[in-house]
């Protein structure tokens, strides 16, 4: 089950104001979370199904979101991509499935971190505020960045969160988008594996690494002449990943 509910203090000063949406179909999951966030200073919104937890993250706009990967309606999966494509809202994958493919495809689709049932609410709270650092971290980043970046005929617009391919603009999820972003930022430099995760992902990123081999493929397939054989972004063995300029 959940756990035992932590006593209030300084955890419940840093959760102050943050707004939860909690979506699990189970109702003990979504009553207790209630409960126990809540007594951590969280104000907790919660639905029960897909179609339910889009209307509520639209209509309330939350810090975070819990969100169970099997759903009635609509699958947790599919919610975290329509989640993804509205706005970079931290998002928790939780499922009673161990499968690793669980984990790849939630992380693959936008999710911040993926946490397994049962689970201590201690331990949640913990992710909880780690991937909100993390997704603070990232904006900060972001305003000191350059705010478009432009290679040959490959353009990433920062504020826009838009990137032009060829004339063509291309709609990509958020992590593919800024590790796009960090190897042009980078062009003509390696950029190493673990620069790409900690930047990314996050420097307490615990997941499978093979999740950042999945999205090199994918903008391969995206920026490449033959992604196969790719000229734009090449491996260098042992060490990462480069972007060269056409």
């Amino acid at each position: 089950m959940i756990g035992s509910v932590l006593g209030r203090g300084r955890l419940a000063a840093v959760s102050a104001g943050v707004r939860v949406l909690v979506v699990d179909d189970e109702p003990s999951y979504r009553e207790g979370l209630q409960v126990a966030l809540g007594a951590e200073g969280f104000m907790v919104d919660a639905a029960s199904d897909g179609e339910e937890a889009l209307a509520m993250f639209e209509a309330l706009e939350p810090d975070i979101v819990l969100l169970d990967v099997m759903l009635p309606r609509m699958s947790g999966i599919d919610v975290c991509r329509r989640i993804r494509s509205l706005a970079d809202t931290p998002v928790i994958m939780v499922s009673a499935r161990r499968e690793e493919i669980d984990t790849v495809v939630g992380l693959e689709v936008g999710a911040d971190d993926y946490v397994a049932k049962p689970y201590r609410v201690r331990e949640l709270v913990a992710r909880m505020r780690t991937v909100m650092r993390r997704s603070r971290a990232r904006m900060a980043r972001s305003v000191n960045a350059a705010a478009t970046l432009s290679i040959g005929d490959v353009t990433v617009d920062r504020d826009r969160h838009e990137v032009t391919i060829a004339g063509k603009l291309e709609r990509m999820p958020l992590k593919e988008f800024e590790v796009l972003a960090l190897l042009m930022e980078n062009a003509g430099f390696v950029v190493t594996r673990q620069t790409l995760i900690d930047r990314v992902w996050g420097f307490d990123y615990v997941g499978n690494t093979k999740t950042l081999d999945v999205h090199i493929k994918r903008l391969r397939s995206r920026i490449e002449r033959d992604p196969a054989e790719p000229e734009r972004i090449v491996t260098i063995r042992g060490l990462g990943y480069k972007y060269v300029a056409p």
